[in-house]
């Protein structure tokens, strides 16, 4: 649900308006008619309250099949900045890449994802990221409905084999579902290897060729 702010839509920013006035996914939608954006992001660490994203990595998945050219990719300058964390993603707060600020982060990433389904492993840290992102900003929170592709893996195998306590990580899926590892702990190529997660789990799920939107959230 949506902050205060936005009860009068005078207030809001075009684009912002736009998302709510489209936000309508109907739930009984086959997977094949369903949009799904499978993202991820790079922080300066892991407190939703006191790190910021310093990039967004994105890839759309329609009827299981990954359109590499429908992608978003972004840098954001940030003033807060860990040196700990560039050992695991690389990035530094100078340098030659072009970044943009948060405001206009905010505007190209929800116009990229519209209302459509978001993806990510352990999805609920990148969401409370940019909810973050969002209200530092005076916006509300996404609203978007959310897949995490950890639950879906546990989903995905038989009983027997269901580790429900087991914390699946990216690098268990890869090794459980033979994918690659390109570019990872990069906020596109952790997009990309978790898009083809999620291609191979909802194959699983979907041996029927039936499922609905509402059978995975």
């Amino acid at each position: 649900m949506f902050n205060n702010i936005f009860k009068s839509k005078k207030n809001y920013p075009e684009f912002f308006r736009t998302y709510l006035d489209s936000f309508k996914k109907s739930k009984n939608l086959p997977l094949s008619e369903t949009r799904f954006i499978v993202f991820d992001t790079e922080t300066t660490g892991f407190d939703k309250n006191e790190d910021r994203i310093l990039s967004i990595g994105a890839v759309s998945v329609v009827n299981n099949m990954i359109n590499v050219v429908d992608n978003f990719e972004l840098y954001i300058h940030q003033e807060i900045f860990k040196s700990e964390s560039v050992k695991i993603h690389g990035l530094l707060k100078k340098g030659n890449i072009e970044k943009v600020t948060e405001a206009e982060a905010i505007e190209l990433f929800i116009e990229f994802i519209k209302n459509d389904v978001l993806v990510g492993h352990h999805v609920g840290f990148d969401i409370n990221m940019v909810d973050q992102m969002l209200l530092r900003n005076n916006l509300g929170k996404l609203k978007n409905e959310c897949l995490d592709t950890g639950l879906l893996f546990k989903q995905s195998k038989h009983i027997v084999y269901q580790q429900n306590l087991k914390n699946y990580t990216l690098d268990d899926l890869c090794e459980e579902l033979k994918i690659e590892k390109v570019d990872r702990h990069t906020a596109t190529g952790d997009a990309l290897i978790t898009a083809i997660a999620f291609q191979k789990i909802v194959a699983r799920l979907d041996k029927k060729n039936n499922l609905k939107l509402k059978d995975l959230l």
